[in-house]
């Protein structure tokens, strides 16, 4: 693609492998919380009732109909009231570990620096548009040595708007002086990212490992990153 010159990358679910990471941080959480003894015995079970939780509340954040504060803790506090368990306190911690430990996870999808690697020695500028939380962000990169290969990082916090709203995509081209002819989204979520790249004419390549049929046609779809080596 001779005309692109810009890479925007989504983290979470393209790179950082946020399933991944999430488990192993509960895993942690839920031994030091104790939740073995407070009426949860199946770690398991904790995990699947947390992670529906977490879409339905970050799906209500958004559209604006949730705050960022009452999303960190209210997905623990809506987890232990699924098992009765009572306590705003537990939530509140629960959810400060939660944000502590996660960021320091490092496991990446298969391929991400080689091919990160791989555009970086083509010359394009690669950035990324992340929904996620700003400092959050930042170590999950560092901790995963990541943050080498993009310029610059467009979180929904910075731009106080959030994919799949034209209004980032537009904040993103501001910030690196990119423009949607010479741009292209690479992301993992339909609704999202690949919509969202549309809304405002921008190619895309729709990252989807597992194989989820839809109806949608986006530019480019891939079930591999190192796919993108036959676009790119």
């Amino acid at each position: 693609m001779s005309s692109i010159r810009y890479l925007f990358f989504d983290l979470d679910h393209t790179i950082w492998d946020f399933e991944a990471n999430s488990i192993a941080t509960l895993e942690e959480l839920y031994d030091f919380a104790g939740l073995a003894g407070k009426g949860i015995p199946d770690f398991n079970d904790f995990n699947i009732v947390y992670h529906e939780i977490n879409d339905r509340l970050w799906d209500q954040f958004r559209k604006g109909n949730m705050s960022r504060e009452d999303l960190r803790w209210k997905r623990m506090w809506q987890t232990l009231l699924h098992y009765n368990i009572y306590d705003v306190g537990l939530a509140k911690s629960m959810s400060e570990k939660y944000l502590e430990i996660l960021p320091t996870k490092n496991n990446i999808f298969p391929y991400s620096t080689e091919v990160l690697q791989y555009c970086k020695d083509k010359n394009y500028e690669l950035h990324l548009i992340t929904n996620g939380f700003e400092q959050t962000q930042l170590q999950k990169l560092k901790n995963s040595n990541l943050d080498i290969y993009f310029d610059q990082m467009i979180t929904s916090e910075k731009a106080m708007i959030m994919k799949p709203h034209p209004g980032i995509f537009e904040y993103a081209f501001a910030q690196t002086g990119a423009e949607c002819g010479n741009s292209i989204m690479i992301g993992d979520a339909l609704a999202i990212d690949i919509l969202g790249a549309m809304q405002v004419g921008m190619a895309q390549i729709y990252f989807n490992p597992k194989k989820i049929p839809h109806t949608e046609n986006p530019t480019y779809e891939i079930n591999c990153l190192s796919e993108i080596k036959n676009i790119l």
